[in-house]
């Protein structure tokens, strides 16, 4: 060994020394203690019990839980003591009825002023149907007619009064031949002197007339076949037309009051069924104001089944006092068996496990202890716990007892202890005598004249001793308040010191995280405060990186320092913090 390396080693030694001396100090408080003035624990071996040991309520495992099932707030106006035994159908609580009783008077009428309505709609209905049916058919005869009108004029007036005109000219013409055969003989005898002159003119007449007869049927005839047969037929065939249209209008109307008529029935058939339905629902309200007893039973009130404690305020119940509907008011034990129940803290659930054995015993029952086992555990939280105190977090659980003793009663407080583990033969210290240093469970243990630190492995604890599995024996002697400053000094240089390659991989990876979250946010603000003058970008690059250098030079403090010393500055000295770095990168 070279004379450097021995200068090393002696002040190694030197180092070593003093920094012993200075844990001692540590250790042991002021100079001049010794260990026998410190509180110490001998390590014991021999049984330990792991157990969670709660305050809870005995409670009936199976019973019957009597609620208010009338709507809204109503008052007791009879209650049944506490404790009585009753008989299936006994009166239990009568609840105030008044107000559903003139309710129920107020909705019959309705029901029957609904019922009117629905009898008048149903009636109207079949006259609507009637008069509907009436109006069709009326429209039918109508169209009928005007087709049948139609029809005898084509087939029957036309022919006929063609026939007639025809048969006038006909005639017409037979009498103008005459009448002007006769005017020939006439005229040859009135030149023979054997008519008068009065006789001719007679005649002459009558063949005049004869032809003003004849052209007047042949113009009959004629407007018969250009007008009047062109007129008849169009307004025969309007009248059909019109007959078709009123008789599609009847049969749309008489549609829609029929719809009508059926809508309003069923309107008021379901008005009057949902009035009796109200009604039938205050009837029910009214039945549900008495609670009878479903089963035989002891009578317990639910205010006094509730768990004691702070969150139990509600008071007794009682006469004349207001209950809410769905209220638990009577419980009615059916079986004589019992359970625990119990809350179990958050710290304590990873323990607890359904099919646990347990121990109860009740106040009620002095020298009486008892078995079961944890049958139930909620899966969340207690809500009303959360509400009162948001830091409590709770978990109803329930144990069952194994003994159907009938002096157990509903209501009556007990301690719980679950059992965890039970040894019988293991090696445990007080939980306060174990520390982390490092993240490993350590203990002080006497040597000689000082305590010297020592890594045990350990196993459950049941809040008051932990089981040692490792690295202690029976009559070592341990410090029940180990120099947890001096832990938490080593911890902290650990998690937090400047070698990032002491951790483990986690926490590096944690560690480089955090480092470059907070390296970006720098950079992010610097890069914000920039002026808009035109620098070139590799300028801007070297003075960021020269920044991000310097930022990873630091040691944690000093970053959590220089960060802190940003955030405290004003707008303008950032600017000029940022400007003189700039100044000094370039």
């Amino acid at each position: 060994m070279g004379a450097k390396a021995l200068a090393v080693a002696v002040v190694a030694g030197v180092l070593v020394v003093i920094g012993v001396g200075a844990i001692k100090v540590a250790r042991f408080g002021k100079a001049g203690e010794s260990p026998a003035d410190y509180a110490t624990f001998v390590v014991k071996q021999g049984p330990l019990r792991i157990s969670v040991t709660e305050s809870g309520t005995i409670k009936a495992r199976e019973q019957v839980i009597l609620k208010s099932e009338v709507e809204g707030r109503t008052s007791i106006l009879s209650l049944i003591p506490e404790g009585t035994q009753v008989k299936q159908g006994d009166l239990l609580v009568e609840l105030d009825s008044s107000q559903l009783l003139d309710a129920k008077i107020d909705q019959e009428i309705i029901v029957q002023k609904a019922d009117a309505a629905y009898v008048s709609a149903n009636e109207n209905l079949a006259v609507v149907q009637n008069q509907a049916q009436s109006d069709i058919d009326i429209a039918k005869l109508t169209l009928e007619f005007a087709e049948l009108d139609l029809n005898k004029y084509v087939d029957g007036d036309y022919p006929n009064l063609l026939g007639e005109a025809e048969g006038q000219i006909a005639l017409a013409k037979e009498e103008l031949t005459r009448v002007e055969e006769k005017l020939k003989w006439s005229k040859r005898l009135f030149a023979e002197k054997y008519i008068s002159q009065t006789e001719l003119q007679a005649d002459e007449l009558a063949a005049s007339k004869a032809k003003l007869d004849l052209e007047l049927a042949e113009n009959n005839l004629t407007l018969l076949k250009k007008y009047t047969y062109n007129r008849t037929i169009s307004q025969l065939n309007s009248d059909v037309n019109q007959a078709e249209m009123a008789l599609e209008r009847t049969e749309r109307k008489a549609k829609a009051d029929v719809l009508q008529a059926e809508a309003d029935l069923k309107a008021k058939e379901s008005e009057f069924s949902r009035q009796k339905d109200k009604l039938n629902k205050i009837v029910e309200q009214i039945a549900k104001t008495k609670i009878y007893a479903p089963a035989d039973g002891l009578v317990i009130y639910a205010t006094s089944a509730r768990r004691g404690g702070w969150r139990s305020n509600t008071e007794p119940l009682d006469v004349g006092q207001d209950v809410l509907e769905r209220q638990e008011l009577i419980y009615l034990p059916t079986t004589s068996s019992a359970k625990a129940e119990v809350d179990i803290h958050e710290a304590s659930l990873k323990k607890v496990r359904l099919g646990l054995p347990a121990i109860i015993t009740v106040d009620a029952l002095p020298g009486k202890t008892f078995f079961g086992e944890v049958a139930h555990i909620a899966p969340l939280p207690d809500a009303q716990s959360m509400w009162m105190n948001p830091d409590l977090k709770v978990y109803n659980t329930e144990v069952y007892l194994d003994s159907n003793d009938s002096s157990l009663r509903t209501g009556m407080s007990c301690k719980t202890e679950i059992v965890i583990a039970q040894y019988e033969d293991a090696i445990y210290v007080p939980v306060q005598a174990v520390l982390r240093i490092g993240g490993s469970p350590t203990v002080y243990v006497s040597a000689g004249e000082s305590f010297e630190p020592r890594e045990v492995e350990i196993g459950l604890d049941n809040n008051t001793m932990v089981r040692v599995t490792k690295g202690l024996d029976e009559g070592d002697v341990v410090l029940l308040a180990p120099p947890l400053k001096s832990a938490a000094v080593e911890q902290s240089a650990e998690r937090f010191g400047s070698e990032p390659n002491a951790y483990g991989f986690e926490e590096k990876a944690i560690y480089e995280q955090i480092n470059n979250k907070l390296e970006d946010e720098v950079g992010k603000r610097a890069s914000s405060g920039r002026t808009r003058g035109r620098r070139s970008e590799s300028t801007s690059a070297e003075g960021t990186e020269g920044g991000r250098e310097r930022f990873r030079n630091m040691s944690p403090q000093d970053r959590e320092k220089l960060r802190e010393r940003f955030e405290n500055m004003s707008p303008e000295e950032r600017e000029k913090m940022r400007q003189r770095r700039r100044r000094e990168d370039r």
